[in-house]
């Protein structure tokens, strides 16, 4: 049986190794250490106290693997950080889908962000509480709606004035009453990716400060809706607090405004976008950032509700993958390929967003072999297909890798392109694993289509 390696010895080896750079990344993802999910030990890439070839020799690759301590440690850091003002987590449920996943945030006490029906029919087949899920997206359909009312979930945080038109019509069909929370936009810039950033004017989602103000109006006059809250959501891969307290204290202002004209509203969603550490970049400090808010809502009688995804579960995870070919240069205009069996259609991140993920090797690298840079590419038929450019490791033909930060936008993003099937996906808690969903087959994929006689 695999266990744990003292925690200060730990630390000592990692300092010591060649690749203590690459083997830091769980460990101080929020600039603190946290529970020592990956790392080597007896020459093995272990998560938790199961070596990660265990996993591949039982199930094969490609195959997303998820620590369970690590997603209670990071539940359990985050409801500290934010201890001194009344509030509730809601678990963006975009970072990762799966059934089991969603039961243990609810059994560590979260509530759900969801952006679509289907999200929603999750949390029900996760015999998870439907009252508390809260429905973002700024598309909504009448039977999403309809389901979503029928449920009784929490709220809905509506994007647009046809929407709240749209929200009341269904209400009023269903004798009901709506509870609702405008999503307004600040008009913050969250210095991130430009793909993740939904907090600013020239933006599809929410409304800005004025349009708000007159939804809330008409909202506490209609009486198939309850206003329950105002929501904002700036952006995601935050780094840096002070654009979510700009983000807040514009809220704040509107509040007062509100409750100026009897319109008293029960919470404050601040949204998600908590940053993580992928490569070198600076993570949010959770407990900074809940002392922060804590002041801004001192003498408050609101709740405040967070939506992370990311940053609780990114990096619990890692996906693990095989070296099918390598291609070396041949000559020095060329590059050294190692294609492997994970392609962008399991993990898009880097193709969509040139995004870096750490690769690591699954048997501890010796330090006399010198590496040679490599770039990572899948077998799809696209030159965009890879997961890594120029990455210092000593491979051959079969060695087993790991893919870090892949336990958010991994398998949710997963596709059928080139009609690959999607990877299986586990759960490890200590010296054990759980398939928490099987492979896909090809027989899965083809089961929903026919051809004409």
């Amino acid at each position: 049986m695999l266990s744990y390696v003292d925690r200060k010895d730990h630390w000592s080896y990692l300092n010591s190794t060649p690749t203590a750079q690459l083997l830091k990344w769980p460990l101080i993802t929020w600039g603190i250490a946290v529970t020592e999910t990956l790392h080597y030990q007896d020459g093995q890439l272990c998560m938790e106290s199961i070596a990660l070839e265990s996993i591949v020799e039982a199930l094969g690759t490609p195959t997303y693997v998820y620590s369970k301590a690590y997603l209670t440690d990071a539940v359990t850091r985050l409801a500290t950080a934010f201890s001194a003002v009344e509030h509730k987590i809601h678990y963006s449920v975009k970072a990762n889908s799966n059934l089991a996943i969603l039961k243990l945030f609810s059994d560590l006490g979260c509530g759900f962000d969801i952006v679509s029906g289907g999200e929603l029919s999750r949390i029900v087949a996760a015999g998870c509480n439907s009252e508390n899920v809260i429905f973002s997206g700024v598309g909504k359909t009448i039977e999403e709606i309809d389901y979503a009312l029928k449920l009784g979930i929490h709220c809905f945080n509506v994007e647009s004035g046809q929407e709240l038109t749209r929200i009341s019509e269904r209400a009023h069909n269903l004798d009901v009453r709506a509870p609702i929370s405008i999503r307004v936009n600040p008009d913050v810039d969250p210095q991130t990716h430009p793909y993740i950033s939904t907090g600013l004017k020239t933006n599809k989602f929410g409304v800005d400060i004025e349009s708000a103000e007159r939804l809330y109006t008409e909202a506490a006059e209609d009486p198939h809706l309850k206003t329950v809250g105002i929501d904002c959501h700036i952006g995601s891969q935050i780094s840096q607090i002070e654009p979510l307290l700009e983000a807040l204290t514009c809220l704040l202002r509107l509040v007062d405004k509100l409750d100026a004209r009897g319109i008293v509203l029960e919470h404050i969603d601040l949204g998600g976008g908590m940053g993580i550490r992928y490569r070198d970049e600076v993570p949010m400090n959770f407990s900074t950032y809940g002392t922060a808010v804590g002041q801004l809502m001192r003498g408050r009688s609101q709740r405040i509700l967070i939506e992370p995804g990311r940053s609780l579960i990114a990096n619990a995870g890692v996906l693990l993958s095989r070296v099918e070919y390598l291609k070396p240069a041949t000559n020095e205009d060329t590059n050294n390929f190692a294609i492997i069996d994970v392609a962008m259609n399991d993990l898009i991140r880097p193709a969509l967003y040139q995004a870096w993920h750490d690769v690591l090797p699954l048997s501890e690298p010796t330090p006399d072999v010198s590496p040679i840079n490599w770039h990572i590419a899948g077998p799809v038929c696209e030159s965009g297909d890879f997961i890594a450019h120029d990455r210092a490791l000593n491979l051959m033909q079969g060695s087993l890798l790991a893919i870090a930060s892949a336990g958010a936008y991994g398998m949710v993003q997963a596709s059928n392109y080139n009609s690959r099937s999607r990877g299986c996906e586990v759960l490890v808690h200590d010296d054990r694993f759980s398939v928490i969903r099987r492979r896909e087959t090809i027989s899965d994929q083809l089961r929903l289509e026919r051809t004409l006689q």
